[in-house]
């Protein structure tokens, strides 16, 4: 049983509901922002190379890859600032009250945008403490996609702010980014639903526990609802981390 203030939602731990992407060193891993697969390679000390069936009494691997380009992330806003901020400061809760909704971005101007008056549409009054979009169509591909140079859809400006302004905290989307591949770097959507207003001067209204997901994959089969979110990143000290969102049925 976990229990949330005055309401209280049974799940079953048994049965969790994986939306993250796996991290390999294949052509199979999906890639942003113009960079290489990520490497999973043996050490090698001169002839010893650390690798079972090279000779040696363990697995032990280097890994090289980067949590924004490499697979599912999550982010702080340390992101966008200069001043440095930690996804492992800014996340010290994991369990939230979460909402699934699935929405075709909009045409506008040969861009495909995720509007505001589609998250209002798709949230119909709920305000849940995390919001889970699904973009359709929702192919299979997402998982293996290289989507550098592709312009992504991505989250208009006015769509991040209702979401800052109703007061959801996380963000997850299947997509690379919130923003557009290529915005002179400006990063709206960012910049709004964390309230960053500088980012050389940090304003102290700006969210700082608040994160955005990027680049989870929510199968066909989950249906859109309620769940209750259970966030988990490694504990990097940097403004991203690898991250596994996992969800439970209510």
């Amino acid at each position: 049983m976990i229990a949330f203030i005055d309401n209280k939602y049974q799940v079953d731990l048994s049965k969790p509901i994986d939306i993250s992407i796996p991290l390999s060193n294949t052509d199979e891993n999906p890639i942003a922002w113009y960079i290489e697969k990520p490497e999973i390679e043996p050490v090698k000390f001169g002839d010893w190379i650390g690798k079972v069936s090279e000779g040696s009494s363990t697995n032990f691997n280097n890994i090289f890859f980067n949590p924004h380009g490499h697979g599912t992330h999550t982010e702080c806003l340390g992101h966008i600032t200069r001043d440095f901020y930690s996804i492992n400061q800014c996340l010290k809760q994991f369990f939230f009250k979460a909402e699934l909704i699935s929405i075709t971005p909009e045409d506008i101007n040969s861009d495909l945008v995720i509007t505001k008056n589609q998250i209002e549409r798709a949230l119909n009054g709920k305000i849940p403490e995390a919001i889970i979009i699904r973009t359709l169509s929702n192919s299979e591909s997402k998982k293996h996609k290289n989507y550098s140079k592709t312009n992504p859809p991505y989250l208009a400006e006015e769509a991040a702010i209702y979401i800052r302004e109703i007061g959801i905290q996380h963000l997850l989307i299947d997509l690379p980014s919130v923003d557009r591949e290529e915005d002179e770097g400006k990063l709206l959507a960012h910049k709004a639903f964390w309230n960053v207003k500088n980012v050389n001067n940090l304003n102290d209204d700006a969210r700082l526990n608040c994160t955005i997901t990027e680049m989870i994959f929510v199968e066909d089969t989950i249906q859109d609802g309620n769940y209750i979110l259970n966030l988990q990143i490694a504990s990097f000290e940097n403004d991203a981390s690898p991250s596994k969102p996992i969800l439970y049925k209510i």
